[in-house]
């Protein structure tokens, strides 16, 4: 026996079509609301006014020739060590903040303790997870500044 095709039958199909449209619509709206972390600038037209100078100090930290190493020891403590030409670089004092990436946690202020052996220690300790670490390190008048990530 065949059934007819009626207008409540088509009425059902796009009743269904679109409710499944509008639910997947607003789950991915929750989503994109949900995990945006923010803007990298408020106003790229200014931000492109600092653009040579960025790139200045960039080329004057290569010239440095430092390396920095950054890691998390056991007690997930930010470890800091710089070399320039294979020795530790001595006498270098640092200053810095972790940051949630996606910004869910508030930003940690990083104070560190004088270096033993070339090497500096956080005085905070990190909460678990992923954190991104933006430093300052100073050895008299030279900078050089810093944006990595630790886990």
């Amino acid at each position: 026996m065949i059934r007819r095709f009626t207008g409540w039958h088509m009425t059902a199909i796009l009743v269904s079509f679109f409710g499944i449209v509008v639910a997947v619509n607003l789950l991915m709206a929750r989503y994109a609301v949900g995990t945006f972390g923010g803007t990298v600038v408020d106003n790229s037209y200014v931000a492109s006014q600092n653009y040579n100078r960025w790139l200045a100090e960039a080329d004057n930290q290569a010239k440095l020739a430092w390396k920095p190493h950054v890691a998390l020891d056991l007690s997930r403590r930010v470890q800091l060590s710089v070399t320039k030409d294979n020795a530790p670089l001595l006498d270098v004092t640092a200053t810095g903040a972790a940051i949630h990436p996606l910004g869910k946690a508030p930003s940690i202020t990083l104070t560190f303790m004088p270096a033993q052996n070339g090497i500096l220690y956080a005085q905070q300790i990190l909460p678990t997870g992923r954190w991104r670490v933006q430093l300052s390190i100073r050895k008299g008048s030279d900078i050089l500044k810093l944006y990595v990530p630790v886990e």
